[in-house]
């Protein structure tokens, strides 16, 4: 660990640069963040899924546009990686012909009765833990977190887990105006967050980030991908 200290005795600008320089120090240290652990892919490699059945996501926030917004969007990256996706419409029809209108209710049936519904090989399911839009003091922004394990049909057994997140405020903007100028700027993107439904495509870019298959500790691609099984 490394300890700077101040002379107090010292003149009062060299004592400023000295502050100065200790907090430029701890803001080094703190973005210096230890890379994750490598993921154990063992039980994913064994169990090859080829098909996937993804669950509507159970939804964790106070708005109620996140299960379907969601939803929609996690097809795609599943496909991309290489893997079959049964579609999410037939999903959505069967569980509710089978008395399972929420996605709570999806969400407790065993594996092995949904194998035996869906005959697929591996079950995604996500949880939506921020949709919509955020406000803070001088900014406001549409942000979207997503958590989501895969789960073997055939042994109950979790193969993958990981988490991933959108914001708005990731496209930057300018700071121009100075402090009213950032406030009104806030309330006016806030406002229209909400009437324009930004978090949608948004949670396309969080559902991309966590499904796309090559990321560090992501998902492995599918059979149908030329890189199947390489390790990111």
């Amino acid at each position: 660990m490394i300890k700077l200290s101040i002379d107090c005795q010292a003149p009062v600008w060299d004592r400023l640069a000295a502050t100065v320089l200790m907090i430029l120090a701890a803001l080094a240290l703190g973005g210096c963040q230890t890379p994750p652990s490598p993921r154990d892919y063992t039980a994913f490699k064994q169990a090859r899924p080829a098909s996937l059945l993804v669950l509507p996501p159970i939804n964790d926030t106070p708005d109620v546009l996140a299960t379907p917004s969601v939803f929609a969007q996690l097809s795609f990256p599943l496909a991309e990686s290489g893997f079959y996706v049964l579609p999410v419409s037939l999903v959505d029809e069967t569980l509710k012909a089978n008395g399972m209108h929420t996605a709570a209710d999806a969400h407790q049936i065993a594996p092995a009765k949904l194998r035996e519904i869906f005959g697929a090989d591996a079950v995604l399911y996500v949880a939506v833990k921020s949709y919509g839009a955020v406000y803070k003091l001088v900014q406001s922004e549409a942000l979207v977190v997503l958590d989501a394990k895969l789960v073997d049909l055939k042994s109950g057994q979790m193969l993958w887990e990981g988490s991933a997140r959108a914001s708005s405020a990731e496209q930057g903007g300018s700071n121009q105006g100075g402090l009213v100028g950032l406030l009104v700027k806030a309330v006016i993107e806030q406002i229209a967050n909400n009437v324009s439904e930004r978090s949608h495509p948004i949670a396309g870019i969080a559902s991309q980030r966590l499904l796309g298959a090559g990321r560090p500790n992501g998902l492995l691609y599918g059979p149908r991908s030329p890189n199947y099984m390489k390790q990111p």
